[in-house]
């Protein structure tokens, strides 16, 4: 792990050109961007691949925008067993649910799954008043409201995926909410990681995936499928 300082043009445009794919930097111009981030004490950190960029029980008084890489999210009870929460990629956020309920113990755990740069930004610089009366700290906070209701919004589908009563529902339901609108789609997550994330044992949801397919209902190859 180690830390970027940096000023330079290129590296500004890129991490603009990221973030501006984000809703938390709805609206905010490029000229406003590097004063925004020396206002909010922004910095940006490397992470090899399965490095912890947070460990359950750390304080979170940060949002995290990833740059580059992915990470997950993964949550571990008393027995040792893990569930993945979510998996994110490049221009999606964390932490920012958590900061804003000020929790000051992480229930969670977030690790790189690949090499990964993260631009961190400091909570409390959001949300106080700043002295220089920048235009573009309201602005940022009314997109980190929008951006944690959406976040509130994955959360009840990921409840409602949990409810079902068999793990077929809990795959369909899941399908539904990763396809859109579309009929063929691409899964980020391996079997062992869909089978954490669904809370269902690995080799049943297999059986389960072959019994659909075999059914007519879906097809698959590898991490693409498709509903018939």
């Amino acid at each position: 792990m180690y830390v970027v300082f940096t000023t330079k043009e290129d590296f500004m445009k890129r991490i603009f050109e990221i973030a501006k794919n984000n809703p938390l930097f709805q609206g905010i111009t490029y000229s406003d961007f590097e004063p925004m981030l020396n206002c909010l004490s922004a910095r940006v950190i490397a992470y090899k691949k399965d490095a912890v960029i947070l460990l359950s029980g750390n304080s979170v008084n940060f949002v995290g925008l990833i740059l580059s890489g992915r990470i997950k999210i993964i949550k571990e009870d008393i027995n040792g067993n893990i569930a993945i929460l979510a998996k994110l990629a490049a221009s999606e956020t964390f932490g920012e649910v958590f900061a804003c309920a000020e929790i000051f113990h992480s229930p969670v755990t977030v690790q790189a799954v690949e090499e990964t740069e993260i631009l961190f930004i400091d909570y409390s610089r959001i949300i106080t008043s700043c002295t220089n009366a920048c235009n573009f700290h309201t602005r940022f906070i009314k997109n980190m409201l929008k951006l944690v209701a959406g976040k509130n919004i994955m959360l009840n589908q990921k409840i409602e995926i949990l409810s079902k009563r068999t793990t077929r529902d809990k795959l369909f339901c899941f399908f539904d909410y990763q396809r859109g609108a579309a009929e063929k789609f691409f899964l980020p997550f391996s079997r062992e990681e869909m089978a954490n994330y669904l809370c269902v044992d690995r080799s049943a949801m297999s059986n389960e995936l072959c019994k659909m397919r075999d059914e007519g209902l879906i097809k698959f190859n590898k991490n693409e499928f498709e509903i018939i």
